[in-house]
């Protein structure tokens, strides 16, 4: 005869049911959300506990939103504008092309170095007219020739420069000779933005896709994160300001260089800016009526 219980086979003796928290008396998640002293079901308790929600999910959301809204240039974003950067080329090549015909590269043409580097810019704007966003290898190294071109253009006009004034033969008028120094000395200016705005960061594609994490410049901008626009990130301006001032203060201004690179490209630009306008004002002065 079977026992009572065992139509289960060899199971184990029925066992009490397990007791749940509440009757165990250990505090739950709704207990833990509820005021001491306030019953369960009290419309207080479930008022609580709604209000409980509600503040865990905004902490959430705020969580969130701190972590969306990035600095510019610490995330992807759109590429920069062309017209900046292909409007202060231009004016260079002009600048260049103004330059007397002692100051340019013999036996070579006066006109061969404008129209390499106006070639360039123009394969530059038609493979990216708009913003710059290729990232063709091809693209890239076009880009750092044109800089090239123009820098060794530039470098040439002022070696030549610097010889007449040494030499004494620097033009017989003030005018010529201060108009001569100052196209050299803005076309300097252009160029070595144009450095420091190819290689920061890697350049402003790698920019604009945020894959570089560590800082060759360090913009006010980036300290301030507060006083400065969530859309802010460092455009072609920024650069053509950097080399400005580093130029006239013969030192970092605002913008400080963290690569060594930047500090010694930096120092090669204030190096020539000074000597080139040392020389020319003092040669201009020489040189003027009494």
């Amino acid at each position: 005869m079977r026992e009572p219980g065992s139509a289960r086979g060899d199971a184990a003796p029925d066992q009490p049911p397990a007791q749940s928290d509440r009757q165990l008396g250990q505090p739950t998640d709704q207990d833990a959300k509820r005021p001491l002293g306030v019953p369960p079901h009290s419309v207080l308790a479930v008022c609580n506990s709604v209000w409980y929600g509600l503040m865990t999910r905004a902490g959430e959301v705020q969580r969130d939103a701190r972590g969306a809204h990035l600095p510019a240039w610490k995330r992807r974003t759109r590429g920069e504008l062309r017209w900046p950067v292909s409007i202060t080329v231009i004016v260079a090549i002009v600048l260049q092309t103004l330059l007397p015909g002692q100051l340019s590269l013999h036996p070579l043409p006066g006109w061969l170095m404008p129209t390499l580097e106006g070639a360039l810019l123009v394969g530059l704007f038609i493979s990216n007219p708009v913003r710059i966003e290729h990232r063709a290898r091809f693209v890239r190294w076009a880009s750092l020739v044109l800089v090239f071109v123009l820098t060794g253009a530039n470098a040439t006009s002022a070696v030549l420069l610097v010889r007449e004034i040494l030499n004494g033969t620097a033009g017989g008028s003030a005018g010529p000779l201060l108009a001569s120094g100052a196209a050299i000395w803005a076309t300097n200016v252009i160029a070595f933005a144009l450095w420091y705005w190819e290689f920061d960061r890697g350049g402003p594609v790698h920019r604009a896709y945020g894959t570089f994490q560590y800082l060759d410049f360090l913009f006010p901008q980036m300290t301030v994160n507060d006083l400065t626009p969530p859309d802010w990130e460092p455009y072609f301006v920024d650069y053509l300001y950097l080399s400005f001032t580093n130029a006239t203060a013969f030192s970092p201004t605002d913008v400080m260089p963290l690569a060594r690179w930047a500090k010694l490209t930096m120092l090669v630009q204030s190096a020539v800016s000074l000597a080139l306008a040392a020389l020319v004002i003092a040669r201009a002065i020489n040189i003027l009526p009494s």
